[in-house]
């Protein structure tokens, strides 16, 4: 009897017990309860723009998108003769891109053309530089542009050729010639692609620039504005450390994001045609390695070695350092807060970023992005 008793005993305390740990977890106990992000609201006329990679593996989470800039196709042009054009990589890869489009019926994909060779049945035989000196290979790229815009049912197409009149990576230039044939490539692009469908270009954060020589590199703005629905300008890598890659203003710094905006400003192109370009990596140097790093590696650097999220108040910026000495400048939930306040009061359109495939695993940067540009 004394042993039964005992053992009811201890079943009643482990039922308390048990009830106990029950109350614990009760779900509306503070901080137990799940967090579910839910996205600010669209506002129309506003674009938060992802470049999304062949070479990725991600699906975008497409809630927190306007637009899909794919990066990239290429052109085949032997002996400055224009061919066509392929897409990078694998097929595959953007056609599980585009099948967002089932689920998302607004989201707008364009087909971005990078100016490099990568595909290896290709070779550099001219690029846009020779395409564009050709009335006849403008027309034939711009019609190619539109037979493929249409039989994916995508929106349109994105022009990243880094830069008329200069070569950064072995492509063909033309100092003489090549800026005021990209203001004919993206005239003829527009006759063509109609008002249907979405033109949009990579730029520069400097207007035409004259040469030495008498030529000029980089993009006419204000000849190509007319053209264009918006402006990406690739407000990154506009210095390495121990300068910010991408401040938002910093004397100090080769160039920043104001410099950048005003430049096109300042030549008349509409303030609701631009868009800042946020880089989802952070930049230490143009030749010695690392050169650059993405932001899900920055957050996962040794603790005992790097310091992140060290601020920047000027620049509105953070940075890391490596045993105290500045390592790479790079953006965060923070400054994209900043910069997102700073477009909108300016009347800009909206955010750019690169790349989709840098963020981290909980979307913290595109989450960022998104709820910058949406603000109300």
């Amino acid at each position: 009897m004394k042993k039964n008793i005992a053992l009811f005993a201890v079943f009643i305390a482990m039922l308390i017990i048990s009830g106990c740990e029950k109350d614990n977890l009760d779900p509306d106990s503070p901080g137990e309860k799940p967090q579910v992000y839910e996205p600010a609201k669209k506002v129309e006329g506003r674009v938060a723009v992802a470049y999304v990679t062949y070479w990725g593996t991600a699906i975008p989470d497409a809630r927190l998108l306007t637009h899909i800039n794919y990066a990239f196709a290429e052109l085949y042009v032997e002996n400055g003769v224009y061919k066509g054009f392929k897409l990078q990589g694998k097929e595959e890869r953007f056609r599980q891109i585009v099948a967002l489009k089932n689920q998302y019926p607004d989201l707008k994909i364009l087909i971005s053309f990078i100016h490099t060779v990568d595909n290896p049945d290709n070779s550099q035989g001219g690029g846009f530089s020779a395409l564009s000196k050709s009335e006849e290979y403008r027309k034939a790229f711009a019609q190619d542009c539109l037979d493929f815009i249409n039989r994916w049912g995508i929106d349109g197409v994105d022009i990243d050729w880094e830069f008329p009149g200069l070569s950064w990576s072995g492509h063909a230039c033309d100092p003489a010639v090549d800026t005021d044939n990209y203001t004919l490539l993206m005239k003829q692009l527009r006759e063509t692609l109609g008002s249907n469908h979405l033109l949009t270009y990579a730029g520069y954060v400097k207007d035409r620039q004259v040469t030495s020589s008498g030529g000029s590199r980089y993009i006419d703005v204000a000849a190509v504005a007319p053209y264009v629905d918006w402006v990406n300008i690739m407000t990154y890598n506009m210095d390495t450390a121990p300068h910010h890659h991408s401040a938002l203003k910093d004397a100090t710094a080769y160039w920043d994001c104001e410099r950048a905006v005003n430049a096109y400003l300042s030549k008349g192109v509409p303030a609701n045609k631009l868009v800042l370009g946020i880089p989802f990596y952070g930049s230490h140097s143009y030749s010695e390695k690392p050169t650059s790093l993405n932001y899900n590696s920055i957050i996962k650097l040794d603790r005992n070695i790097y310091k992140i999220d060290n601020w920047d108040n000027a620049a509105s910026v953070p940075f890391v350092t490596k045993n105290g000495v500045y390592f790479c400048g790079y953006d965060n939930q923070r400054s994209i807060s900043i910069k997102g306040a700073w477009i909108l009061s300016r009347g800009m359109k909206g955010l750019m970023y690169w790349s989709y495939d840098a963020d981290d695993a909980a979307g913290t940067l595109r989450k960022a992005v998104w709820e910058a540009t949406m603000k109300r």
